[in-house]
């Protein structure tokens, strides 16, 4: 069926909008480390740094003004490491530790007693550190922890927020309110007061054969009670649905988030991860992660991120750190029932 005139008018202006910001693409990531340059270095834990990539993000991030780093790991290695690849670690301090496992437990330690404010993940497994978080109740808050990348998409005209693609495999319900709960806070702190928020699935349909489409419309209700507040949000929606108007315009959908989300919430951490691996290999994105819902920020690379990835998480880590000082995000409040 042949689009009426001024639907056809509507999708050329969005298809020209989208030519134009095709051609401009700014530098959102060196955004980010200004805003954190504005604030007051903050001490961090940088687990086991004893690879180049892993020592080289923590030592650009500190150059760069954004964080004030305690290295943690075997001192031998770090500093081999260091003048194998021409790196000077100035007067920084490097607090022993034979093992990965010792190492995060001893950063650990130091963020329950104050003296780091964020923990970067360096060469070790995700596992590893993660299991020394969550076992020292210190470090746990009223919600799941939960992973956030924020990709820098080349063609599109803000950063985009993928959760959660690191750690929680299969997220329930509850799990789930709290993955959109910590990515609120997070857009909260970088200044995106009113988020647009999409709980993805393969359809915007509702399909009892389909989970995540009744978990989605389950966690919009909770928005529309008020369970969730602080941001737009919207599903079950489409990938298409989520980010594309043109999309939004031919399929005749209604909806404040539809077109233009900022936070895409995956049903899975499969899905999740092969979204952001996506973006990152075939669309050249950048992506910088952090988790969430911890009592202090974590920076978790990859280990095949680029400097520049690392920086930008450092950046993230450090916005959130000085979020936290001034306390908890309240507009992003899951008032738990």
């Amino acid at each position: 069926m042949p689009l009426e005139e001024d639907e056809a008018k509507a999708l050329h202006e969005l298809e020209q909008k989208d030519e134009k910001a095709h051609r401009h693409r700014p530098d959102r990531f060196s955004r980010l480390e200004d805003m954190a340059r504005t604030l007051e270095n903050v001490p961090v834990a940088v687990v086991w740094p004893v690879d180049a990539p892993s020592l080289q993000g923590a030592l650009e991030s500190w150059r760069a003004d954004l964080i004030a780093p305690v290295l943690v790991g075997p001192e031998d290695r770090i500093k081999a490491v260091a003048d194998k690849e021409g790196m000077s670690l100035g007067a920084l301090e490097i607090v022993s530790a034979s093992s990965p496992e010792e190492a995060a437990q001893k950063a650990v330690e130091m963020a329950v007693s104050g003296k780091v404010r964020g923990l970067m993940k360096g060469a070790l497994h995700t596992k590893a550190l993660m299991h020394a978080i969550v076992t020292e109740k210190a470090m746990r808050t009223d919600r799941r922890m939960s992973h956030v990348f924020a990709m820098d998409v080349p063609d599109f005209d803000r950063l985009l927020f993928i959760s959660d693609a690191a750690l929680n495999v299969r997220p329930d319900l509850k799990c789930l309110r709290d993955i959109v709960c910590n990515a609120i806070t997070l857009t909260h702190a970088l200044g995106i007061n009113r988020p647009k928020v999409a709980l993805l699935s393969a359809t915007e349909n509702i399909d009892e054969e389909i989970e995540s489409t009744i978990l989605a419309a389950a966690i919009c209700k909770m928005a529309d009670r008020g369970t969730i507040t602080g941001a737009d949000i919207d599903g079950p929606l489409a990938m298409d649905l989520a980010v594309s108007p043109r999309a939004v315009a031919i399929k005749g959908i209604r909806s404040k988030v539809a077109g233009h989300a900022d936070v895409l919430i995956v049903p899975d951490l499969v899905s999740g991860n092969i979204l952001a691996k996506n973006l990152d290999y075939l669309a050249e994105a950048e992506a910088a992660g952090i988790v969430m819902g911890a009592a202090v920020p974590i920076a978790l690379t990859s280990r095949a991120d680029t400097t520049a990835e690392r920086r930008a998480s450092a950046a993230l880590l450090c916005i959130v750190a000085a979020a936290n000082q001034t306390g908890p995000s309240q507009a992003a409040g899951s008032n738990h029932q």
